[in-house]
Order: C-alpha cells, then sequence, then structure tokens
C-alpha cells in the first residue's frame, strides 16, 4: 500500500504546495522558517519555506481540490 500512496501523493499534488520551478516548489503546510545572516556587522532576517522536489512526499498530503 505505501508503493501507491507515494505514488499518487507527491508533493506536485499537495494543496500546501507552490511550484517555483518545474520539478522544484515549497511546501507552505507550516510557517516559513527563520534565517538569520550575520555577516561583519550586518545583519540580516530572512524566511524560507522548506523547498521539496515535485516528486517527494510527507504524511500531511492534503489533495488539491
Amino acid at each position: 500500500m505505501e508503493k501507491t500512496m507515494t505514488a499518487t501523493a507527491t508533493c506536485s499534488k499537495c494543496a500546501y504546495w507552490k511550484s517555483v520551478s518545474s520539478d522544484k516548489g515549497e511546501c507552505r503546510r507550516n510557517a516559513p522558517q527563520s534565517v538569520v545572516f550575520a555577516v561583519d556587522e550586518d545583519t540580516r532576517y530572512e524566511t524560507h519555506f522548506p523547498e521539496t522536489a515535485s516528486s517527494d512526499w510527507c504524511g500531511e498530503f492534503s489533495a488539491k481540490a
């Protein structure tokens, strides 16, 4: 059963996934993660959603409407 589930429940078919290229995208299931860059005296804060491949899958899949 797991093979069937992972073959059909991929990131590209999930309601939480936003495509950014032909085979990469962002998982929007949870809030973005904060990233802090400290270079010399300059500190920069950014947030990023996890990047996934369109063929990846997880246990929180929700089919697109």
